[in-house]
């Protein structure tokens, strides 16, 4: 059994697919992007202001369910631009957990118009 996370406080989808799903205690978000929620318009012109936006985006999809950057076990990154923008977002990423961080995978992407994508697995039991 599933059920979709839907929050206006975090960017809509642009897309088929929903912002966040509950999976038992698991909670699944799509990969979120540096969008304003109201806007729809890409916040920030470098790597740090799009990490803070689309991590606020994503903290709106947890508080949806309850739950908080303490409950996420799994990230998944995508840069634009690997090389040239780990370090700026590796700093602003981390400011939004304390140890231990969730497991990580970051990859260098050819994203659409954006240089950051995020989605996050949380966990908290019933």
């Amino acid at each position: 059994m599933k059920k979709e996370l839907k929050t206006n406080e975090g960017a809509a989808p642009v897309g088929a697919y929903s912002q966040g799903l509950v999976v038992g205690d698991f909670v699944y978000t799509s990969g979120a992007g540096p969008l304003d929620p109201q806007t729809g318009e890409v916040v920030g012109d470098d790597v740090a202001a799009q990490t803070h936006q689309t991590m606020r985006n994503l903290g709106a999809i947890l508080a949806a369910h309850g739950l908080g950057f303490d409950d996420v076990v799994k990230a998944t990154v995508h840069l634009q631009h690997l090389k040239r923008d780990f370090a700026a977002y590796n700093e602003v990423y981390k400011s939004y957990f304390s140890q231990p961080y969730p497991v990580r995978t970051t990859v260098g992407s050819d994203l659409l118009d954006i240089l950051v994508e995020i989605d996050f697995v949380a966990y908290k039991s019933a």
